[in-house]
């Protein structure tokens, strides 16, 4: 077998592998967060649209849930206003509030572009929409940061209209309170609550870590699946620290709030979502019930 056509069977035995993960996923939701130094870059954007993209042409529901801090960041410091943070929360007034929603809406309809650009329909909303995040105020270790929210309610009508019409959703982590006032959310609660809402067969974090380690300065300690328990005993350890841990507990709350399977991937990675859903290795962590029998056989 010449070179050329050994690189043919290859990727033939690549789509065969996938074949059963497709018909397992047929017509179930997976919702996608996508956040971190994964958007920082053009082509890091490209890769992961395409994914999601191609997810819903062989048949999958997917909901994409963006942040862009990062952005926000650069947007406040641009009007002369410093960044200001508790236990990792923004600090957000009336002005912030205002810069945050307008750099999230342009996010989002970037994110539409980039889908509509590969022949699918997608429609950008945010949690205001269709009072699909309902939120209060969220206070850090008591104090009070300004328009900070945390998720209360999730209707996901519009979601399941959207997807029934095959429009694929994109939502910013924006709500409002029973007052109609305006909360900025974190991408990664927005996410967990909605995959819960809409009991999505899957809930993957894109984000600029590659997953789960024992001990984060020791590559060989990488942890490529875990059980609920198994996470908690991780916490209770000590040696997970940072922004870890809320990722974790988001984890382990979607599962245990119904959602099949959740992952934590490097979105840097080119075509990470494709590789960890459809290939039986995969690349990154992902998080089951301690129940379930695929994984405990």
């Amino acid at each position: 077998m010449d070179k050329d056509m050994q690189v043919v069977m290859e990727k033939a035995a690549t789509l065969i592998e996938a074949l059963p993960y497709i018909q397992k996923l047929n017509k179930k939701i997976i919702v996608v967060k996508y956040g971190g130094s994964a958007m920082e870059s053009e082509e890091f954007q490209k890769n992961v649209i395409k994914d999601v993209t191609l997810l819903k042409l062989v048949g999958l529901k997917p909901i994409i849930v963006h942040g862009g801090g990062k952005a926000i960041s650069k947007w406040v410091s641009k009007v002369g206003k410093e960044a200001e943070f508790v236990n990792g929360l923004r600090v957000t007034d009336a002005e912030t509030m205002e810069i945050a929603e307008m750099v999230l809406s342009r996010v989002n309809k970037c994110l539409v572009r980039m889908v509509g650009e590969l022949g699918v329909k997608a429609v950008g909303i945010s949690g205001k929409d269709s009072g699909l995040l309902k939120a209060r105020k969220k206070l850090s270790d008591g104090k009070d940061i300004g328009y900070v929210g945390e998720i209360t309610e999730v209707d996901p009508g519009i979601l399941y209209d959207l997807i029934e019409n095959d429009y694929l959703p994109i939502v910013a982590p924006v709500g409002m309170n029973e007052n109609f006032e305006t909360f900025n959310i974190n991408a990664d609660d927005a996410a967990c609550a909605i995959a819960k809402a809409v009991s999505a067969d899957k809930l993957a974090f894109l984000t600029d870590i590659e997953g789960v380690y024992k001990d984060i300065k020791d590559t060989s300690t990488f942890i490529s699946r875990l059980t609920c328990s198994e996470a908690d005993a991780l916490i209770a350890s000590g040696n997970i620290g940072g922004g870890m841990l809320p990722k974790l507990a988001n984890c382990t709350d979607a599962v245990r709030g119904g959602v099949n399977r959740v992952h934590i991937l490097d979105g840097r990675i080119p075509h990470c979502l494709l590789l960890e859903i459809f290939t039986n290795t995969g690349v990154g962590t992902m998080f089951v019930s301690d129940n379930d029998e695929e994984y405990n056989k």
